[in-house]
């Protein structure tokens, strides 16, 4: 049986499990289900053949499955996201001393005498671009690792993680509106941060649903449900990792070049990236799963 007829009985089973345990939660049929999810999930799961169709398969199906099964999780994580934001914005402009807390005096001066200068993105120039690629990538990978693994302190550590950088966020793009230089932080920030601060999403919502997996464990024994939590949310979160490198890349290659771009060329490059990894993990998960149930 190939990958993909394997994923397809896999979700069959998984609808299976799921009416099961709505109709008849204390038949045998459902250890019986779980007992055969369990043998599928370790066959697809376990293949070590790194192929280019299997790279493909990885992208094109298993991840999708996964991000809708997860799809709970993505949700939340985006509304976590929401609050957290919207915190630092009322914080920043209750309190504007709030900025300099959570940027630094260095970082906040330095930003003042760029917005006088006419540029108040000019920060992304400094540096090589290679050098600047490589260690912001590096930076962004060991932020993602953090926000993921940090799942298995019960949740907490993901849940702190994303509260900094998400404070940080709405207090950064609020120091800049009270600058009345929003548009232009917009235009430069967001042509790498529309994949970047999605990513960071993605990972986090990775990392709540590992700690659930722990937390959680429904009919599994906790120790089988961690286990199949963490393959499962580990691959959506590695799937995390080309985006990640390539918002490195724009922020290295690009972001310096914001003002001289051009209004239409940045939001054009916003739009494409924002709308393509929104895509990718919110809707594309749910055409994916409607095809194989569909054909199962």
């Amino acid at each position: 049986m190939g990958a993909d007829e394997l994923i397809q009985f896999y979700n069959k089973l998984l609808n299976d499990l799921s009416f099961a345990k709505t109709y008849y939660p204390k038949s045998k049929l459902v250890s019986y289900l779980n007992f055969l999810c369990s043998g599928v999930h370790l066959k697809i799961f376990k293949r070590k053949r790194q192929d280019y169709s299997r790279i493909i398969t990885f992208f094109k199906t298993e991840v999708p499955l996964l991000a809708y099964q997860y799809r709970k999780f993505i949700y939340f994580a985006f509304a976590v996201f929401a609050i957290f934001v919207s915190i630092g914005v009322l914080t920043a402009i209750k309190d504007q001393q709030f900025v300099r807390y959570v940027l630094g005096d260095d970082y906040v001066e330095m930003t003042v005498a760029n917005i006088e200068a006419g540029n108040p993105v000019s920060v992304y120039k400094s540096g090589s671009d290679w050098g600047s690629f490589i260690g912001i990538a590096f930076n962004n990978l060991r932020v993602g690792a953090y926000m993921y693994f940090s799942g298995m302190l019960f949740g907490l550590g993901t849940f702190w993680i994303l509260f900094q950088n998400s404070v940080m966020l709405g207090a950064f793009q609020t120091f800049f509106y009270l600058s009345q230089v929003l548009w232009k932080s917009v235009q430069g920030i967001w042509i790498h941060g529309s994949i970047e601060i999605f990513g960071m999403v993605i990972e986090a919502a990775m990392g709540f649903a590992l700690a659930a997996g722990f937390l959680f464990p429904k009919t599994y024994s906790r120790v089988q449900s961690f286990k199949i939590n963490f393959k499962n949310t580990f691959k959506v979160y590695l799937s995390t990792v080309p985006f990640t490198i390539f918002a490195a890349f724009l922020e290295g290659y690009v972001t310096r070049f914001a003002m001289e771009l051009g209004v239409f060329m940045a939001l054009s490059i916003i739009f494409t990236t924002l709308g393509f990894i929104s895509y990718y993990y919110l809707i594309y998960p749910i055409r994916v799963h409607r095809k194989l149930h569909f054909i199962v």
